[in-house]
């Protein structure tokens, strides 16, 4: 446990401060205006904490602080340490799911319209998030009448490119072609930035243009084009009242509702441009810290706009109760925004309206996942509980590791681990490891892995503490429970393994045998009796499978690679990336194989001479063809 600092050493200024486990590991960061008078809250009396803190503070073995010079930079500090760091006695963030985007990508040459879900990339613009993928298919098929720009993938682009004629979509008026020259990039640019303007909210220019467009045919008497203005007049008119007017004034704020009890909170947020709700977000927050409401809701800001927020910060922000250092937050939210930005709890109107109409989503959302992770809580802690009396572990193992070996005939050689947290699988952590032993030897293989991995625990837990912002490494945490896929000698391997570097006390180990699902552990010559059909013993079969199909999957990925070879292979300045990039530019190694000179030196990824290497290598093969067919020729001649 954690001692005080001595008296006078901790400064009556502004910072960050980080408790780190006996390990180096921060557990816990935070933000104080006075570091003195926030930190000797931490060592009154553990009676008068609250449980969870108490809990941290008993974890802790130190505190750092790092000075700072105004409250909104230790905010801005404390929200980079707890992304680089992912504390464990921090509030943790949690997507209900993971909401669908329409995507523009505008770094292209000819920018495409698509839904996207998952990690942002650069170069592209989003729009929502949406509640649901088909929300935006319709939106964007009704919008593609009158902003034709493509949806195709870039081989399909290309395709038609080198077919030089367009798809279907050409042909029924929701592309205008450019994939065969039908309009030139600048009109085609102008098509892009209208349908983002559109996306943003900004309606009603669209709709005065369409109208003026319509007009003025109708006036030249040409009626048919007229009527396909006036269609899609009325298809920008369908998309403009499926987002909802619900503020006057055309603001554009962020209405965020919250739902609540002692360990979880559900959130919703619904965005609103220039009067209308062009999207929502809903996520769960772990409460593994005392929060007060006020606290609640400064977390919540914090999770949302710390990160990338999916339709940047508006001038306001609704929230249901002041936020702890409202000042702070509003000066933290306007350097992001680059002008001012307001947090407003609505008293009354439309507004207030609003906010209940969110807080009511993020009831209904709540109750949904507590209903849904009810069971699978239980049922999870059940089996983990059952573990540790079967296993005679010291605690419930909350994580859990699984390894397996997979190789054809001793060659391509390959591991997996796999892990389990709190009973469910966290694969950022799974780690796949290439093999290096001669022959077909399980037992050689999996000393290997064993000792690659804990050898790497044991450099980072030796290692000096990680500097403020630094990730923690790829195997900073040691399982508490280690799981092999096999029996008695698989498990002896894992013994010795654990047993010569010294983590015999730390780490328990445990072999799953497949012939009878027998579990071993050292010890004791008899399996463990753990009863058929119990939560425990599916939980082992469940991580078992998992450690085996991983494994499998990078074994094939490897004889697949190492079997398959391309005509593009050895080519002189030709790498992986750029060979990838070659075939799906052009649609294919035979295109490549067929590509002028002139069209590989103007792909801006292929420097010159890569491109005339290319070239020579595919223009000598067909030389070599040519020569050889006609000495065929020559000699039937003959």
């Amino acid at each position: 446990m954690i001692t005080r600092p001595p008296a006078g050493t901790i400064p009556e200024e502004p910072g960050s401060y980080q408790f780190k486990d006996a390990h180096g590991r921060v557990i816990y960061v935070g933000k104080a205006a006075n570091l003195r008078q926030r930190l000797s809250n931490y060592f009154s009396d553990p009676r008068s904490l609250h449980p969870r803190t108490a809990q941290m503070v008993e974890s802790a073995e130190s505190v750092d602080w790092t000075i700072v010079r105004n409250e909104v930079e230790a905010l801005m500090l404390e929200n980079e340490l707890i992304k680089a760091h992912q504390p464990r006695f921090n509030v943790r963030l949690r997507d209900d799911k993971s909401f669908p985007f329409l995507a523009l990508t505008v770094d292209e040459q000819w920018p495409r319209a698509m839904v996207m879900r998952g990690r942002k990339r650069k170069g592209t613009r989003y729009f929502g998030p949406y509640a649901h993928a088909y929300a935006i298919r319709e939106t964007l098929d009704l919008l593609l009448r009158s902003f034709p720009i493509r949806t195709c993938s870039p081989a399909k682009f290309r395709q038609h490119e080198l077919l030089g004629r367009p798809c279907l979509l050409y042909h029924i008026e929701k592309c205008a072609g450019p994939c065969v020259g039908n309009i030139e990039e600048m009109p085609y640019r102008q098509l892009v930035t209208e349908l983002g303007k559109f996306l943003d909210g900004d309606t009603d220019e669209v709709v005065r243009r369409l109208e003026t467009d319509m007009s003025t045919a109708a006036g030249a008497l040409d009626y048919e084009r007229a009527a396909r203005v006036r269609d899609r007049l009325t298809a920008v008119r369908k998309a403009v009242e499926s987002q909802q007017m619900v503020v006057e004034g055309r603001e554009d704020l962020d209405a965020i509702g919250i739902a609540d009890d002692e360990l979880e909170a559900s959130v919703q947020v619904f965005f609103v441009r220039k009067g209308r709700v062009v999207g929502r977000k809903g996520f769960v927050l772990d409460k593994v810290e005392a929060l007060s409401p006020a606290g609640l809701v400064a977390r919540v800001l914090e999770s949302l706009y710390g990160g990338d927020p999916p339709q940047g910060v508006p001038r306001s922000v609704l929230v249901p109760v002041d936020p702890d250092e409202r000042d702070v937050h509003e000066e933290w939210l306007t350097r992001l925004r680059g002008s001012n930005v307001q947090i407003r709890v609505p008293q009354r109107g439309a507004k207030r309206t609003l906010l209940g109409t969110v807080t009511h989503n993020a009831e209904e959302s709540f109750t949904r996942h507590r209903l849904r992770r009810a069971s699978d809580h239980n049922t999870r802690s059940r089996a983990l509980t059952e573990l540790q009396n079967h296993l005679e572990l010291p605690h419930a193992p909350l994580r859990i590791e699984c390894y397996d070996m997979a190789h054809l005939q001793g060659t391509d050689y390959v591991g997996s681990m796999v892990v389990l947290e709190d009973g469910l699988p966290n694969k950022r952590e799974y780690r796949r490891f290439k093999v290096h032993v001669p022959g077909n030897d399980d037992y050689a293989a999996m000393a290997e892995v064993l000792t690659r991995r804990l050898t790497a625990y044991l450099a980072q837990r030796d290692a000096p503490a990680p500097e403020p912002g630094e990730r923690p490494g790829k195997f900073a945490y040691p399982p508490q429970l280690l799981v092999v896929d096999g029996g008695k000698g698989q498990l002896g391997v894992a013994e010795r393994v654990v047993r010569e570097l010294g983590l015999a006390d730390e780490i328990p180990v445990a072999g799953l045998a497949k012939r009878f699902e027998e579990v071993f552990v050292p010890g004791r010559s008899e399996a463990v009796e753990i009863p058929r059909g119990s939560e425990a013993l599916f939980m082992l079969q469940r991580i078992r499978d998992e450690a085996h199909r991983f494994a499998n999957t990078f074994h094939r990925e490897r004889r697949s690679k190492r079997m398959t070879a391309s005509s593009l292979d050895g080519i002189e300045g030709l790498g992986e990336v750029r060979r990838t990039r070659l075939v799906k530019t052009l649609g294919g190694v035979n295109a490549v194989k067929r590509a002028s000179r002139k069209e590989l030196r103007a792909l801006s990824f292929l420097p010159d001479a890569v491109a005339d290497a290319v070239f020579t290598k595919f223009r000598a093969d067909a030389d070599a063809d040519a020569d050889a067919g006609a000495e065929a020729e020559a000699e039937a001649a003959s």
